[in-house]
């Protein structure tokens, strides 16, 4: 690093600093200003937010791992989760913001009753709240811990002080208001220095033609290029197993079924039902149509160029130090700090609203002030930073926390769905959920299982438990039942719940019929734009480009339907 990128590096420290304190006083209004900015949100900011914190510092390192061990077609493992975003976006975006919860762990009193539901609402304050946020934010300072350590003398220690400190600085004063613009610019940020190092690699190669052409000269070469599995075996045992079971069944941040965590969050901050399906669509596109290729490419002239390394996940750090010139190298920094502190502040601001909302003002003092409020979130927010640093010195790989949490919430995905479609869920179907797939995942990785079967064991247990507890307890109190009716107007099987109301049909809404034509359309749509820039890049320019346009039409179809 030179003088220039030191100077490019404190401009950006500077600039996150100054915007977090602008919007100091709009955050200190009330608690709802501070975690929901005051339910003001444009959709489009909201949208940009939640692409911005699933951009971490490790995520383009997880990618070029995933691409030297296991080819292009191993990001399928997170690609699949996009039918999980997808059903949040058509089915449950509107009820979320109907529901007008400060979190997803208030979502529990709406819906459930007696003491089930405040032990739930307490359980997934700490559960999700700290120690779920803890491993999260402990994988992705790994991350950022790997790139600097390639550029400084730095320790662990000194790293994670220095920007967690820079960071906290914002998120305390600014609350949502501060995260949600400074992930804006973050995100152009991060991107730009991804699609910068990726030009900078194929100039080093000369051209597409001749990057593809080095990959596919080396040993293993045209199986990494592939798009999917390249033998059965692994095709039945990955791709399948992703793309007909993981996205139903599985809980990860952000593509929670049914939503929920800090995708809900935005969707609860902007200005009505209508906004949050318009958010949350577009993160989805952003999220899985048009991030990816940047890293793919650097991580294939990783492959080509580089010699192998014991840690696939540092090729990407390498592949920077070995091609960025001078003066792009602070950019280039700027945009993983950028990734890395989007995410931070986000997994920070939104552990803290559980902390205050369905902890300490649900269960210890419920009736101070707002003010009194407010210092326990700042409270909260330091709290979190310190634990989640010590945690993060636990981790050794951005993969091993990824594929942890993934295991961790196995099999709870079905009944975070079947909430919002069946009555006769209750509280203790949750709790029963989240304490099976937590013991049952730690006894599966006692005994060294493999990825997949231990997921699907995990699930049929966990379904098994939850369902069983279910018809076991009690169900939701009728009067509960029906506020929450009247209040969401949810659709699947309410009859015993709906037989007692007389209710108007929403104005303005969209069909059960509509939701399912936009539902499909999106996702191949999708899927048309991911693959389509693939192959325009990789393949044929004419192919990609006729892929890439039929998914663009697509959207346009849906656009069209949710206006």
């Amino acid at each position: 690093m030179n003088i220039i990128d030191i100077i490019t590096a404190l401009v950006y420290f500077t600039a996150v600093i100054a915007i977090g304190l602008f919007f100091s006083k709009k955050a200190g209004k009330s608690l709802e200003s501070y975690f929901l900015s005051g339910r003001q949100l444009p959709w489009w900011l909201a949208g940009i937010s939640m692409v911005a914190t699933t951009f971490a510092a490790d995520t383009p390192l997880a990618v070029a791992g995933i691409v030297l061990t296991q080819g292009i077609s191993g990001n399928w493992l997170w690609i699949s989760l996009s039918a999980s975003g997808l059903l949040t976006v058509f089915f449950f975006a509107d009820l979320w913001r109907r529901l007008g919860v400060m979190t997803d762990a208030e979502f529990s009193e709406k819906r459930y009753s007696g003491k089930g539901a405040a032990f739930l609402r307490g359980f997934r304050a700490v559960y999700l709240g700290v120690l779920i946020n803890a491993i999260i934010i402990g994988w992705v300072t790994v991350g950022m811990v790997k790139i600097l350590s390639a550029f400084t003398d730095w320790s662990h220690w000194q790293i994670v002080f220095v920007l967690y400190t820079i960071t906290g600085i914002y998120i305390i004063f600014s609350g949502l208001w501060g995260v949600v613009w400074n992930d804006f610019f973050q995100f152009f940020a991060a991107m730009a220095g991804s699609i910068i190092l990726a030009i900078v690699v194929v100039r080093h190669a000369g051209s597409l033609e001749a990057l593809t052409a080095a990959v596919a000269a080396k040993e293993n070469g045209a199986q990494l290029l592939s798009f999917f599995p390249w033998n059965a075996e692994i095709a039945v045992s990955s791709i399948l197993f992703w793309l007909a079971f993981q996205w139903w069944a599985s809980w990860y941040p952000g593509a929670e079924p049914g939503g929920g965590g800090y995708i809900a969050q935005r969707m609860l901050s902007v200005k009505n039902p209508r906004d949050a399906v318009s958010a949350t669509f577009l993160f989805n596109i952003m999220h899985y149509a048009v991030r990816p290729w940047p890293w793919i490419i650097v991580a294939l002239g990783a492959f080509a160029f580089l010699p192998a390394l014991k840690d696939p996940e540092s090729s990407y750090v390498v592949a920077m130090k070995t091609w960025m010139p001078p003066g792009l190298m602070g950019l280039m920094l700027v945009a993983f700090f950028s990734a890395f502190m989007s995410t931070l502040s986000t997994q920070i601001n939104w552990g803290a609203s559980y902390l205050v909302n369905d902890l300490y003002k649900r269960f210890m003092v419920k009736n101070s002030s707002e003010k009194h409020y407010l210092f326990i979130a700042k409270i909260s927010v330091v709290f979190l930073l310190v634990f989640s640093a010590t945690v993060s010195w636990f981790f050794d790989s951005v993969k091993e926390g990824y594929e942890f949490l993934l295991a961790l919430g196995a099999g709870t995905g079905l009944v975070y769905l079947l909430r919002w479609i069946w009555w006769r869920v209750n509280a203790w179907s949750e709790v029963s959920a989240m304490i099976t797939a937590l013991l049952t995942t730690l006894a599966m990785r006692s005994v060294s299982m493999d990825s997949a079967t231990g997921a699907i064991l995990t699930t049929g247990i966990t379904t098994l438990v939850w369902i069983t507890v279910t018809f076991a307890t009690k169900p939701t109190s009728a009067a509960t039942l029906e506020v929450f009716y009247s209040t969401v107007h949810p659709y699947g099987f309410w009859r015993p719940v709906k037989k007692n109301l007389s209710l108007e049909p929403l104005s303005g809404g969209i069909s059960l019929t509509q939701r399912f034509f936009s539902f499909l359309t999106g996702f191949i749509s999708l899927h048309l734009i991911l693959w389509g820039t693939g192959v325009l890049l990789l393949r044929s320019a004419l192919s990609g480009s006729f892929l890439v346009l039929g998914g663009i039409f697509l959207l346009l179809v849906v656009r069209r339907i949710l206006r």
